[in-house]
């Protein structure tokens, strides 16, 4: 067992200001259109949870246990990410560049040596990168 953890690092350039992108990531309604359901509050130390899709098969009642870590407006967005056998923890960065924003996300905390993590790391992987940073542009596109 190595005891390395591995992290998904994703960096995009969104066309809208950090104001906005902000508040895609911490306005609870806004989070729900791109992310998942949640009860999330921007406050360090609050408890909240995601409501994902349930995968029996490997023991996921679709619960994401979540804790605001570190929260800096418009810069910096750190919690805590349980359930499904992950303890894990995920960082959005933003910093201002030209007429839009530059995302910095980081999935951390990954063990490969444990089946389930490295299933997870695989899928939310391809699943960061892809269909949340599209479904995020849509609702950065959709709001005011």
């Amino acid at each position: 067992m190595s005891g390395e953890r591995a992290s998904i690092e994703v960096d995009e350039f969104l066309p809208h200001p950090p104001r906005k992108v902000w508040r895609a990531l911490t306005e609870p309604d806004l989070l729900a259109r791109w992310m998942m359901p949640n009860d999330f509050e921007p406050a360090v130390g609050h408890r909240f949870t995601f409501a994902a899709t349930p995968i029996p098969n490997i023991g996921f009642d679709g619960t994401i246990r979540c804790r605001v870590l570190d929260i800096e407006d418009e810069r910096l967005l750190r919690i805590s990410w349980n359930g499904g056998g992950l303890d894990t923890t995920v960082t959005w960065r933003l910093v201002p560049e030209g007429h839009g924003t530059r995302l910095f996300i980081e999935h951390a905390g990954f063990d490969l040596d444990d089946p389930v993590n490295a299933y997870a790391f695989r899928g939310m992987g391809s699943g960061w990168r892809s269909g949340i940073l599209r479904a995020l542009q849509k609702t950065l596109t959709d709001i005011a």
